[in-house]
């Protein structure tokens, strides 16, 4: 195990896995559930961003919808237990539910398909002579990529529609299966990278995998689990409860007491003179449920992400001492979090190198000390898929008027990016939003804009909604079902196909239900939470300045970039040498990539209670803690989930538990 790693997923006992487990996770029933149940969570998550936007589900490392709709399904099955012990949903069904409604929100969340709505349509519908998006670059939109029927996209716009017209769905049809196949592609490369790395990580380094606590323990039987028999849960639950019913109430009687400061508390406005105010927007936050995920975290680890969140602040402050206006953009942030991601994946790389030489010498039928034979599928399927995958998406962007150079930037970049955000997530279990680090803006922040076609620069555009964010990204959430197959000894062959099968159910339902949501309520009419602003981004923020004001090499970027670099190569050499350094690359690389802006003051607060417990009471107390910690979880998502359905229903705004 990596230094200084803690192993959260044992701090509890876990149960013999039996042969049942491995057997009944794929009965046809769960299936049956686990579709029904997407649909449900597909179409809630939609109404509650996409129309209501008061529920923000798919913005968490752990997904909120999929815990709570996890939760009530155990306590039913609770109930049928008693009744009748025969007809209940054994650990490994209930498993696989959970785990296709993760799938689901991989793929209708935020920054995935309900972005892609935001962008296919907005050229043709926002085109005005003012912005000159005609002139620029709509010669260069594929047909195929966009939708340009007017009279669907008003409709779509202003609302009152039913979606179901003959021309609306020929005008959506071609855009959609596009995007869809191109996205199971994406989607099938990614799981089978993970089937190359699955055993490396998972058994050999043992990562910790902090994110699967909660399901593995929410699911165990009534003989197994203390989950429900867990004084401490409820009291963490409890607490949650508290907050959460005290502030709901709030937001609908203003005239109930607040409890201050859970949320988004602005320290800027105390630091008003030159140079603290450079300090910029520092929102404080003590939400439960990132204290309850914090606590899981090493304590190196939350240390660090809010060490050095604090610290790019004092450097913000230092450069406005200094005189910023000389070297505008200094400290470059921005700059040095694209140079730890990278680095990050690079280490991730080497350090897996050993395994990856076995695991092509078995593809190759070398002599090799690797056994794949209980893997999804044999190693080299995978890579062939891979190699495949790689050529369909560079066919795909070339067809649609990219060069070749461009691809191989943009996609290995996405993908070094995937893999450092994977690694992060199967070690730490941290957020990993990083807003200000993404393809796009490394290749044409520091990089030269005019060396790049017209043609490469706005299909890149057209990109921009998968590469905005990567907080429901796919890739962390399948390699964490493999892991939780691995716990309950389920058949990880069938799972490699039930994650395909709702990959495919989620695209399909996913369309459906933000074309009915905005047709109905009309994307820029009653749609609150549409990404309307997301194209304005792809086309006004980034792909016009590139065409109108091309920059050459912003070198001192890449100067920082490589700093960003050296910084997270370095923290990780320290930390092989001189094992205890509180200092972990991951938490440098979350903390100055936007990652940290909202959960900086939670973790600190759970980490302080964390050294605290464990340097005063010792381990007994500690395992206390992880049971309160599970109930602040779990208690925030279910009354979070509960306003989110008061809301929508009554038509009133409503309490969310996050920003």
């Amino acid at each position: 195990m990596p230094e200084g790693v803690e192993q959260t997923t044992e701090v509890l006992p876990q149960p013999a896995p039996t042969p049942e487990s491995r057997r009944g996770g794929f009965s046809l029933r769960a299936i049956c559930l686990g579709l029904v149940l997407m649909t449900v969570n597909i179409y809630w998550v939609t109404v509650v961003e996409v129309r209501w936007y008061t529920l923000d589900s798919s913005c968490l490392p752990l997904f909120i919808t999929p815990i709570f709709l996890l939760f009530v399904l155990t306590v039913a099955n609770l109930g049928v237990r008693r009744l009748s012990p025969r007809s209940a949903l054994t650990q490994a069904e209930l498993l696989v539910i959970y785990v296709m409604m993760v799938v689901s929100m991989t793929l209708c969340g935020h920054d995935t398909l309900q972005n892609m709505f935001g962008t296919i349509g907005h050229a043709y519908q926002f085109a005005t002579p003012e912005n000159g998006y005609e002139d620029l670059f709509m010669q260069y939109l594929p047909n195929w990529l966009v939708v340009s029927d007017k009279d669907a996209l008003s409709a779509f716009y202003d609302g009152g529609m039913s979606w179901y017209r003959p021309e609306y769905l020929h005008a959506w049809a071609g855009p959609l299966v596009a995007w869809g196949v191109f996205m199971f592609v994406i989607i099938l490369t990614m799981l089978c990278v993970n089937v190359v790395i699955r055993k490396e990580w998972t058994e050999h380094e043992k990562l910790a995998f902090p994110l699967v606590l909660l399901p593995l323990e929410l699911t165990r039987g009534e003989q197994t689990s203390q989950f429900f028999r867990s004084k401490f849960m409820w009291g963490g639950f409890a607490v949650a409860a508290v907050i959460d019913l005290v502030n709901g109430f709030h937001a609908l009687f203003p005239a109930v007491p607040e409890i201050k400061y859970i949320k988004l508390y602005d320290l800027r406005q105390h630091f008003r003179g030159r140079p603290w105010n450079a300090i910029g927007r520092t929102r404080m936050g003590v939400y439960p449920f990132a204290v309850g995920l914090a606590f899981f975290l090493p304590s190196d680890l939350s240390f660090s992400c809010w060490f050095f969140y604090v610290l790019s602040k004092v450097e913000l402050i230092g450069c406005a001492m200094l005189g910023q206006e000389s070297l505008k953009g200094l400290p470059y942030l921005n700059e040095q979090a694209a140079g730890a991601w990278l680095a990050l994946a690079v280490v991730a790389i080497w350090t897996t190198r050993h395994h990856l030489a076995e695991v092509f010498r078995k593809a190759f039928g070398r002599p090799s000390s690797l056994d794949d034979s209980q893997e999804p599928i044999s190693y080299r399927a995978a890579l062939v898929i891979i190699g495949l995958g790689f050529a369909f998406i560079v066919a795909f962007c070339k067809a649609a008027g990219m060069h070749f150079w461009p691809i191989v930037g943009l996609f290995g970049i996405y993908y070094m990016m995937s893999l450092a955000m994977t690694r992060v997530r199967a070690e730490l279990g941290a957020p990993h939003e990083t807003y200000f680090v993404n393809p796009h803006r490394i290749l044409t922040g520091l990089g030269n804009t005019g060396a790049f076609a017209a043609r490469d620069l706005t299909i890149m555009a057209t990109m921009y909604w998968f590469n905005r964010c990567y907080r429901s990204h796919p890739m962390p959430n399948q390699l964490e079902a493999f892991k939780m197959a691995e716990q309950s000894m389920m058949d990880r062959r069938r799972l490699f196909a039930v994650l395909l099968l709702a990959a495919v159910a989620a695209i399909v339902i996913t369309y459906w239900a933000n074309l009915s949501v905005t047709y109905d309520a009309g994307a820029a009419a009653k749609a609150r939470g549409f990404k309307s602003w997301l194209g304005r981004e792809a086309y006004d923020k980034f792909l016009r300045p590139w065409l109108l004001n091309p920059t050459g090499t912003n070198w001192l970027g890449v100067a920082f970039m490589g700093v960003g670099a050296a910084v997270t190569i370095a923290l990780k050499a320290l930390r092989t040498r001189y094992v205890g350094l509180p200092f972990h690359p991951a938490g440098y690389a979350l903390a100055i990539s936007f990652a940290m802006d909202y959960f900086w003051f939670a973790f600190f607060v759970s980490w302080l209670l964390k050294v605290t417990i464990m340097r005063y009471w010792g381990m007994k107390a500690h395992r206390q803690g992880v049971w309160v910690c599970l109930g602040l979880i779990m208690g925030d998502y279910f009354f979070g989930s509960l306003w989110a359905i008061v809301g929508p229903v009554f038509h009133v705004p409503n309490y969310k538990i996050f920003i």
